[in-house]
């Protein structure tokens, strides 16, 4: 009987030793597991030690961390894109809105300062870009009327690239490429573009009508002087002696009959034969 009891008691500390080996070794395990982070290509990461993020940024590969006192934010470095709506007046006080696609990226090396100021990268969005944004698109769009920032996008653009990549900078935000995906203004300035270009069309019309009868007048005129400057000249080379030298040369060898008028005569009809030499 004791004997057994034995036994049983020694299988009952064998099989306690048994678990509290192995929960030793799952809280190792966990301890290991929970000792170091690998950080992946494209991402930067921030260590945070009972709560504080502590300095130098966790760039791409394996680190080391305290155990179950400490945590990693791990922010993504790679290009991001967001689109972004914005609103502004011109210097000539119209409304003018626009949409920008705006692709940009974390600074590894300020992650840190990122993750202590701004935290998640939608807090980065909504709290930096979009407003920042907007400000940069009223400094570019103040400079200039309603039409010059459509008829010179692209200068509209570059002052808005700068104005946003100097602000963002500041918060280790590195801007790469904006684009303006859409730009509109008012429907009254619409409408008043609408009646400058038909009213631009009408001028060239009727500019066009006065130079093609303005040339048609010059054409007339030119003409009129080539017809009086040909008479002119053939009146200049009618003279005495040609006209003379052409009724001789149309001259048939034969006299008129009677000499022209009241008291005709006739001419004695001469026969040309006998005033040949023999």
């Amino acid at each position: 009987m004791l004997s057994g009891e034995k036994t049983l008691r020694n299988q009952q500390l064998q099989s306690l030793q048994t678990t509290i080996a192995a929960v030793l070794v799952t809280i190792v395990a966990i301890i290991g597991l929970n000792s170091f982070v690998i950080i992946n290509p494209g991402e930067a990461g921030v260590i945070s030690i009972l709560g504080k993020a502590q300095d130098g940024a966790l760039l791409e590969g394996i680190h080391l961390k305290p155990p179950l006192v400490s945590r990693v934010d791990v922010y993504d470095v790679t290009v991001q894109k967001f689109e972004v709506p914005a609103q502004s007046s011109t210097r000539d006080l119209q409304d003018l809105t626009a949409s920008f696609a705006i692709n940009f990226r974390l600074d590894p090396m300020q992650v840190v300062e990122i993750r202590r100021k701004q935290g998640s990268l939608q807090n980065i969005v909504s709290k930096i870009i979009a407003p920042q944004t907007q400000e940069s698109f009223k400094i570019a769009a103040a400079r200039r009327t309603v039409e010059e920032a459509i008829t010179k996008r692209d200068e509209l653009k570059q002052d808005f690239d700068a104005a946003l990549g100097e602000r963002l900078d500041k918060y280790g935000i590195i801007v790469l490429d904006t684009s303006v995906v859409d730009l509109a203004f008012s429907p009254e300035f619409s409408k008043a573009v609408e009646e400058k270009q038909i009213a631009e069309q009408r001028a060239q019309r009727a500019v066009y009508v006065a130079q093609e009868a303005e040339q048609e007048a010059e054409a007339t005129v030119n003409r009129a002087k080539g017809q009086a400057e040909s008479q002119r000249l053939l009146r200049e080379t009618l003279t005495t002696e040609l006209l003379q030298k052409q009724a001789i040369e149309k001259w048939d060898g034969h006299f008129p009959q009677v000499l022209g008028g009241n008291g005709a005569l006739p001419f004695i009809n001469l026969e040309t034969e006998k005033f040949q030499p023999k």
